[in-house]
């Protein structure tokens, strides 16, 4: 913090819950560290503390982050019962670490239960809290857990003028929703900057060889159909004979599923099966791909910058707004391997990217600096 005295500080606090909040939001909390203005904490929960998952509470401390607190809650059992009570005990988990540190205000990105669970307890203890990447449509439980959270919130850092305008509809102020951008296009392109081939040397790949990026996650609804929905897809990859990077899923219900299905079954020729990628890798992979297939919130919002084309399956992400690089398929083994095959040969779309330019942290620091987040704005009311 160097001369910078603490009194004078805006103190921030961010809650990372997985690998791909704390990628998507790592540019923001450098420039709000160094602004001379802010003093930004970090505290750590879900699978950040999973050895299964990377054990990636360790790229935060490498990073150099202040990370003030770590909260523990079951991210192996993998049921919607499992879920729910890990909304719980984080909430109880960043209940105590919000009374301790008293911090100005709390951010928190998009729409998992981890957010949920800290966004209920900064409202009852009096702490403003900034939410971005709120106003977006996805389906499945994805989106109502995103709008509870928006109405929880004081502030709205949102990607896109079709997001300001749903939280208009939803009765939010519309004075306080900021247009500022997707903080995980920031330094896209720079982060990506190694070779094709220093890439698939690096995910120990064919060399010279196209290859397919896939990261499929359950849809908690259908938790019960994660097994088959994972085949359908391996059967669609065998089908197109590309290797294929398939990066594990998340610790939701029916992840288990996924797992099973990957465990007895095969993936074409030169595969690899993966359970983290560090933040650089896994851009670089986006960018090299092929194709990228699955139904990760990356493939809708980072992979247009790149022009990578995305087969979106199921219903995980079916009501986001779309780049033209995004193709939308069922669950279906015969309409899957279609759209992985018209995916490889159309090749790269422009990289127009509907979701910012690359310069939302810059927004989002101007923002945490300036704006009012006195105790008045917490007496919410819904201005319809």
């Amino acid at each position: 913090m160097g001369a910078r005295s603490a009194t004078l500080l805006r103190r921030v606090m961010y809650l990372s819950g997985t690998r791909a909040d704390f990628g998507l939001m790592r540019s923001t909390l450098e420039q709000a560290s160094a602004h001379p203005g802010l003093m930004v904490d970090v505290v750590a929960t879900g699978t950040h503390l999973n050895a299964g998952h990377g054990h990636t509470v360790d790229e935060i401390r490498a990073a150099g982050f202040r990370l003030v607190a770590e909260i523990p809650i079951d991210v192996t059992t993998r049921t919607p019962v499992s879920m729910a009570s890990a909304v719980g005990e984080c909430l109880r988990g960043m209940s105590r670490v919000l009374e301790t540190h008293r911090p100005d205000a709390l951010m928190l990105l998009g729409d998992r239960g981890e957010m949920l669970a800290g966004a209920v307890a900064a409202l009852h203890l009096g702490v403003p809290i900034v939410h971005i990447h709120g106003g977006e449509r996805s389906g499945t439980v994805d989106e109502p857990v995103r709008h509870a959270i928006s109405k929880l919130s004081t502030w709205h850092l949102v990607a896109t003028d079709e997001s300001a305008l749903r939280l208009r509809r939803m009765g939010e102020d519309g004075q306080r929703i900021v247009v500022v951008g997707a903080p995980g296009l920031d330094g896209l392109t720079d982060l990506a900057a190694g070779t094709f081939d220093d890439t698939t040397a690096e995910l120990h790949l064919p060399p010279s060889t196209p290859f397919a990026l896939a990261v499929f996650h359950p849809v908690v609804q259908q938790a019960d159909l994660a097994r088959d929905q994972t085949i359908a897809l391996m059967q669609a990859l065998n089908a197109l004979a590309l290797p294929v990077v398939w990066l594990e899923p998340n610790a939701d219900a029916g992840a288990l599923g996924v797992l099973q299905a990957l465990a007895e079954g095969m993936l074409p020729a030169g595969s690899r099966r993966v359970s983290h990628l560090h933040r650089e890798l896994f851009v670089r992979a986006m960018r090299h791909a092929a194709v990228m297939v699955g139904n990760s919130s990356a493939g809708i919002i980072e992979a247009a910058t790149f022009g990578t084309p995305v087969v979106n399956v199921g219903n995980r992400q079916r009501l986001r707004e779309r780049n033209a690089n995004v193709v939308d398929v069922p669950t279906d083994t015969a309409a899957l391997t279609v759209a992985l095959r018209q995916a490889v040969r159309q090749g790269r779309f422009a990289g127009i990217n509907c979701y910012g330019d690359g310069r939302a942290g810059r927004r989002i620091v101007e923002h945490l600096v300036q704006m009012p987040l006195d105790r008045t704005l917490l007496e919410k009311t819904n201005v319809y």
